[in-house]
């Protein structure tokens, strides 16, 4: 816990804390409205294509575009526009406004003040700890701090939308929201250091990095591989409340929960031995919990093994993720960290766009449980390809 021993990471700490869990319980009510309204399950994959896939088309750009900024500003103005979003939302929603178009358009939204505020936040951490040393503690009680709000967030959700509808989720997102603006305006650190030149020189200065880096390369292809197979599951859980299990938005609640304890104790782990020269095999060994997970989920007919099943898909899904983030981001330069973050994330979340759009249309036409089947064996067949490869290599060698 030394990174919370730094002033400003524990102002930054209590406001991420309340607008994460805000932003969990807006997630689910999301989700849960648009299944509720239309039985849909491909606006339920559009909803996560639309506020996610922003991510992978602006993301990397955007990432050069803040390197050349202050960040700290950037994400007040970010943060202020998403406490009005979810005003809008609560307000649309208690007036009986909402539809299938008008959901998708909030989600578009959504991705696009994400696209900025994702990689702003994630590069300012960095500067909310005076010591380098203690970057990656930071980052785990970051990642920690989400998880928890995960667990705790979804089942609130399904409480709060049974007692009170919808629109008072968004109305406690929107206060959330506003916590972590009214720590943003508190904190006074210093801003990372800014790269010079154009947007697009930087871009691509960020670009070679990236790709000429054979280990950050290989990274990346394991963000790319485990949220396009492993991470759509989070666009059928509606599906599997109400179909599968033939229960309402608390089940969803313990759903999204069950995932988000085993994130968290995913956390926890890395934050007790993530040293960072364990955490490529933490790397690897995430994303085959996420394989054997997906199939277990496939298969589980009752709702104890579906929540198991999950727990594990969180945790291998946020142990794969976090501990490929605590690398990039240690071993990053300075006034490159804002690119190299930015294009994680367009891969985190652009990926598991497209997965959840592609997972919402095969569940449609085959199931929800038959195409998490199909996505765990591919992430499995991927995985063992990949080893193959590595052994191949290193015979030569």
């Amino acid at each position: 816990m030394r990174a919370l021993a730094h002033r400003n990471f524990q102002i930054y700490f209590a406001g991420q804390g309340i607008s994460t869990l805000g932003k969990w319980v807006q997630q689910v009510a999301l989700a849960w409205l648009a299944y509720h309204l239309t039985g849909s399950a491909v606006l339920l994959g559009l909803i996560t294509f639309l506020s996610l896939i922003p991510q992978l088309l602006i993301g990397p750009l955007a990432g050069a575009w803040i390197d050349r900024h202050d960040k700290r500003r950037l994400l007040i103005i970010v943060q202020s526009i998403l406490v009005g979003q979810s005003a809008v939302l609560a307000l649309a929603t208690w007036c009986e406004w909402v539809d299938g178009p008008f959901i998708a358009g909030m989600a578009l939204l959504l991705g696009l003040l994400n696209a900025l505020e994702t990689p702003l936040r994630q590069a300012l951490i960095g500067s909310f700890v005076d010591e380098p040393a203690d970057l990656p503690n930071a980052l785990v009680l970051n990642a920690m701090l989400i998880n928890a709000a995960r667990f705790v967030g979804p089942p609130l959700a399904g409480g709060l939308i049974a007692l009170a509808g919808e629109a008072a989720c968004f109305a406690l997102t929107a206060i959330g929201f506003t916590a972590l603006l009214a720590g943003l305006l508190k904190v006074r650190g210093g801003d990372s250091p800014r790269a010079s030149g154009s947007t697009a020189q930087v871009f691509r200065e960020g670009l070679a990095y990236l790709w000429h880096t054979a280990s950050v390369r290989q990274l990346l292809i394991n963000v790319v591989l485990v949220n396009l197979l492993a991470s759509c599951y989070a666009a059928l859980l509606p599906i599997l409340a109400k179909a599968v299990f033939a229960g309402d938005a608390r089940i969803l609640g313990w759903l999204w929960g069950a995932a988000g304890a085993g994130a968290f104790v995913a956390t926890v782990v890395l934050a007790v031995g993530g040293a960072l020269h364990r955490l490529g095999r933490f790397t690897v060994a995430g994303a085959l919990l996420c394989a054997v997970s997906l199939v277990g989920l496939c298969l589980a007919n009752v709702l104890p093994l579906a929540l198991a099943a999950l727990a594990i898909l969180g945790f291998g899904i946020t142990l794969s993720n976090v501990s490929t983030n605590m690398q990039l981001q240690s071993e990053a330069p300075g006034p490159l960290r804002g690119r190299v973050v930015a294009f994680y994330i367009a891969l985190r979340f652009g990926f598991e766009a497209l997965g959840g759009m592609i997972a919402g249309v095969l569940a449609a036409q085959f199931g929800a449980p038959a195409t998490l089947g199909v996505a765990g064996a591919l992430l499995l067949l991927a995985l063992g390809t990949a080893c193959v490869a590595r052994y191949k290599a290193a015979l030569r060698g």
